[in-house]
């Protein structure tokens, strides 16, 4: 079967046609590489070639499925690996199949399982990469981060209702019953629960979350575990809770963006994220004079986020701090300790933080923004709006977290850096990024794969967010969400 009806038929019936030949590509670029990238906020397809890639999609409707043609290749023994690296459980993507459409030209079928808007976009070479083909599709009902955020707290609700029915040995439908709530022990209030009085109110367009009343000035703080052990509450009458406190965290890079490599292979992105996943477990575990705390992660799997995107979903949140969190490399594996850096629109603090935050500012062209796309220039442009306000807050926040981290291990520089970082510049959300280590020394890649100074350094980093709020209170909120 060679004839154009015949492929088609395949293709309908889900086949995966692979027309291979000895000689693998007769002409046109070679296939280095293909990787498959799923997120819940979008899922990544890139194919990386040795030459320039020109494609051309259309849609088809039933069943659901993107259909590609890539010009320039004839024969694509490489993309047979696409098919292999796709995952059950992809948000977006049900299937891929791949044949050769016609000379020189191959038809990549992708089929969905929702609407989707994809971009399709090229990449010249940069940093180790040559050149990419890349399918960004973003599903059209997109996760609105701060419904991530509710959702997470609600999940956090019926963990504690079946450990509460447990203890009382009562079913559940039983306290729920006795509690006036048919699906949750513990009613979400807002005199113990902020965010539970933002859930009610999600069901209620124009509503404006409400301002609480003067901030609680006791100075009883509970921190989160050393070792992952539960927190424990304050000792003493219940404090009335009338704010939650949101800190956005920033694990640096991922996806197409490894970020630097150490010495022994450990990948940046990969250590940020685990430091990243247990600042966060020890946040949420956490009450400042009361108020409790949680935390918004900007990512928490493996792919590549742009800086603008980080900055937006901080402020989607309403977000009170904004940690982004990386590990340096240089040029030697000499330098080594930590380093907190704030913002700076007036020139850097120093030559190495210039260079630093030119270096972090390129994860853009190598994890692969889409700079055709008709928002990106307006939405860099609301990110150099920066205050004076913001960059003082920034630099309390920072020496705050140097006083802390300086206990668990060498820092770099012995006080906040400054220079003008890309994902630092929300206007109105005192921002901070911690190059946690040099990763780029070989001592220091082996200790931040050491699961204890992970715990340690998140210990360090809680302490110092901790300190930072009991002198500056988070504002009462009154925007509208």
């Amino acid at each position: 079967m060679t004839g154009p009806v015949s492929r088609r038929t395949l293709l309908r019936t889900g086949t995966l046609v692979l027309l291979l030949g000895v000689q693998h590509i007769a002409r046109g670029a070679n296939v280095l590489a293909v990787r498959i990238w799923p997120a819940e906020d979008y899922t990544r397809v890139t194919i990386e070639s040795d030459g320039a890639l020109k494609a051309q999609k259309f849609f088809v409707t039933d069943p659901p499925r993107m259909v590609v043609d890539i010009e320039g290749i004839d024969l694509l023994p490489g993309l047979h690996e696409l098919v292999g690296k796709l995952k059950s459980d992809d948000p977006n993507i049900a299937g891929i199949r791949v044949a050769q459409n016609a000379a020189n030209v191959v038809r990549l079928v992708i089929d969905l399982k929702q609407a989707i808007q994809p971009q399709v976009f090229n990449l010249e070479p940069v940093a180790a990469y040559q050149h990419r083909l890349v399918f960004d599709l973003f599903p059209v009902n997109a996760p609105d981060p701060l419904e991530q955020l509710i959702a997470q707290r609600m999940k956090d609700l019926d963990a504690a209702s079946e450990r509460a029915a447990r203890l009382l040995g009562l079913e559940m439908g039983q306290v729920a019953g006795a509690a006036g709530h048919s699906d949750r022990v513990i009613a979400a209030t807002p005199a113990d629960d902020p965010l539970g009085a933002l859930i009610a109110q999600r069901g209620q367009p124009g509503t404006a979350r409400p301002a609480p009343p003067p901030e609680n000035t006791g100075t009883a703080v509970a921190t989160g575990p050393s070792s992952g052990s539960p927190a424990k509450r304050p000792v003493g009458p219940a404090a009335r809770t009338e704010r939650l406190i949101i800190v956005a965290l920033d694990p640096g890079h991922g996806g197409e963006d490894p970020g630097a490599i150490g010495p022994g292979g450990t990948f940046e992105k990969k250590v940020v994220l685990q430091i990243a996943q247990k600042l966060r477990d020890r946040i949420n575990d956490t009450r400042v004079n009361g108020n409790p705390m949680r935390a918004y992660m900007t990512r928490d799997k493996d792919f590549f986020v742009p800086l603008q995107v980080r900055v937006q979903k901080a402020q989607r949140v309403q977000a009170d701090l904004f940690i982004s969190l990386h590990a340096d490399a240089f040029f030697t594996p000499r330098p080594q300790g930590a380093s907190v850096y704030a913002l700076s629109t007036k020139g850097a603090s120093s030559a190495a933080a210039r260079w630093m935050a030119n270096k972090e500012n390129a994860a853009d062209k190598v994890g692969g923004l889409n700079v055709k796309a008709k928002d990106a220039t307006v939405q860099r442009a609301l990110l150099d709006m920066s205050t004076t306000a913001q960059i003082n807050d920034s630099l309390k926040l920072g020496n705050a977290m140097l006083g802390h981290v300086k206990r668990v291990g060498r820092l770099h520089k012995p006080r906040v850096e400054q220079a003008n970082f890309a994902v630092l510049r929300a206007p109105d959300i005192p921002s901070v990024l911690v190059e946690t280590a040099f990763i780029s020394n070989p001592e220091e890649e082996a200790r931040l794969n050491d699961p204890k100074y992970q715990d340690d350094l998140a210990d360090a980093l809680l302490r110092g967010i901790v300190a930072y709020f009991s002198k500056n209170p988070p504002l009462a909120r009154n925007r509208q969400i």
